[in-house]
Formats: structure tokens, C-alpha cells, sequence
């Protein structure tokens, strides 16, 4: 990785399985990095902290982060990183917040981000933390986050709040693997809406973004034209806002199931 600005990485793993396979990757492109655990490993760059949500696995990691760092990469160990060059590139040239694309080879997953993305080249409407680069100075004006499930887009409105630049970089991607049914898209929808409402509710972004959010849920149904995909789509957005609109203040989908069975 050649670069001037000094990156640091924090990586959010729920579990072990992939922890060993991403060390490898970041050690290849020779990033420095800490990886924030919900499993206890015995490796130095691997901190432990119970899985209570991204929020406060960002706000543990954070703790970790050496001096002189110039920007924090969040990234998720399920993924694999390609031209992160560019993404610096991004960063080097005065912006400061840098989200990736994500490709995604099966699923509705693949559907929706067609449509996701054509929205984003156009207005910042949502981040994707499977990677993401922040000014460090800015990020420690925000931190600690608050509690929230979708912590990536509270990021970047938080960002935009103060007035920072957003670059969506598609030259850099990662690959990973998401939703494969559609109740499982339903519920992917339905944590992601729900926290970036949250997310809307704890900061101030440009009121394009705003207008977006609250046109949401009449645009949602035209999701339908995709046939099945579209109903869990449409469904999942819309239980998401009922779910913020009833008081939901969970920062993690395991959170938010147990207070719905309860």
C-alpha cells in the first residue's frame, strides 16, 4: 500500500471463523489494524469485546487507535478488498469520508444495489461500512457513536452535518456475501431502515437526504416491479420504520428480536 497518509485499520468481527483469513489479506496490503472480536483469540492485533452492536465495537476500537493516525478504515471481516488504492486516492485528494462499493455474487442483494447505487452516485442517502475510511479529527469530534444499527450511515450524516466531503468510490470494491431468501432480505431491510432512521434522528444531514427518508415509504411500494424480491424489500423497509417510530433505540437486530419476542 503506498500512501502518504498514515491509515489504521478497525475490522468488526462478530465471531472467529473468518478473523484469520483477514489478517492475512491486510497483512498483504500491509495496513496496520485491530481486530474488535466477539470471541476471545490469542493474538495481539485481536481485542475481545462481547457482540453488542457495530456502534460499540467501532467505539471499543477506537481506544486502539495509534497517535499520529491520520484516517480509521472501518472494514467487516467478511469481506475481501480490491483497489484500496483508490479509496486513499479519494482521501489524499480532500475528502473526508470514503465508502466502497460492495458486490455481492447471489441473492436480492444484487437487485438492490443497482438500485442503491444509482441513487448514491447522485445524493449520499446511506453509507456501506464493509469499508469505509474516515478523518480521524472528525471521527473523534463524533465519537463516542451513539447507540444505533445502522452505524455506517450515522457516520456519514454526521459527517455531512459538519460539513465534511462524501465520495461514494466505485473504482474500490469488496466482495461478500449477504442475504440469500427473501424473509432473510426482510430482515436485512428492516434492521438497515430502521437504524438509518435512527441514524436521521441523531443528526442533521442535508435536507435532500431527509426528503429522501421521508419520502421512503411511498417510493418503497415501487419496489414491487421486482416481483418477490420487491415485497420482502418493500416489507422490510416499512417494518423498519415502524420499528423506529414505536421507540426502537436497539443498537444491534439481536437486540431488537429479543425485545419483539419478549
Amino acid at each position: 500500500m503506498v500512501t502518504e497518509t498514515r491509515v489504521f485499520f478497525v475490522v468488526l468481527a462478530r465471531d472467529a471463523s473468518l478473523v484469520k483469513a483477514k489478517m492475512l489479506e491486510l497483512d498483504r496490503l500491509g495496513c496496520q489494524y485491530v481486530i474488535v472480536c466477539g470471541e476471545r483469540i490469542q493474538d495481539s492485533r485481536v481485542v475481545f469485546r462481547e457482540a453488542k452492536g457495530k456502534y460499540d465495537a467501532i467505539n471499543f476500537g477506537l481506544d486502539f487507535v495509534p497517535r499520529g493516525t491520520d484516517v480509521v478504515a472501518f472494514n467487516d471481516v467478511d469481506t475481501r478488498i480490491y483497489n484500496l488504492q483508490a479509496a486513499l486516492n479519494a482521501i489524499e485528494s480532500g475528502a473526508s469520508l470514503v465508502f466502497a462499493k460492495v458486490n455481492v455474487f447471489e441473492g436480492p442483494q444484487i437487485s438492490f444495489y443497482r438500485y442503491l447505487d444509482a441513487v448514491r452516485r447522485r445524493i449520499p442517502v446511506a453509507a456501506s461500512g464493509e469499508l469505509m475510511l474516515v478523518n480521524f479529527n472528525l471521527l473523534k469530534s463524533m465519537a463516542p457513536l451513539s447507540r444505533c444499527k445502522a452505524e455506517d450511515s450515522y457516520i456519514l450524516f454526521k459527517t455531512l452535518e459538519r460539513g465534511g466531503r462524501v465520495v461514494f468510490c466505485e473504482e474500490c470494491s469488496v466482495t461478500t456475501h449477504r442475504t440469500r431468501s427473501g424473509e432473510e432480505e426482510e430482515d436485512y431491510k428492516r434492521r438497515t431502515a430502521g437504524g438509518i432512521y435512527q441514524a436521521l434522528s441523531l443528526s442533521k444531514p442535508p435536507f435532500m437526504i431527509v426528503l429522501f427518508y421521508v419520502l421512503l415509504p411511498f417510493l418503497a411500494p415501487m419496489l414491487l416491479i421486482e416481483g418477490r424480491k420487491g415485497y420482502f424489500w418493500t416489507k422490510g423497509i416499512l417494518y423498519g420504520l415502524i420499528d423506529f417510530l414505536r421507540g426502537d433505540k436497539t443498537g444491534s437486530w439481536k437486540q431488537i428480536i429479543a425485545v419483539d419476542k419478549s
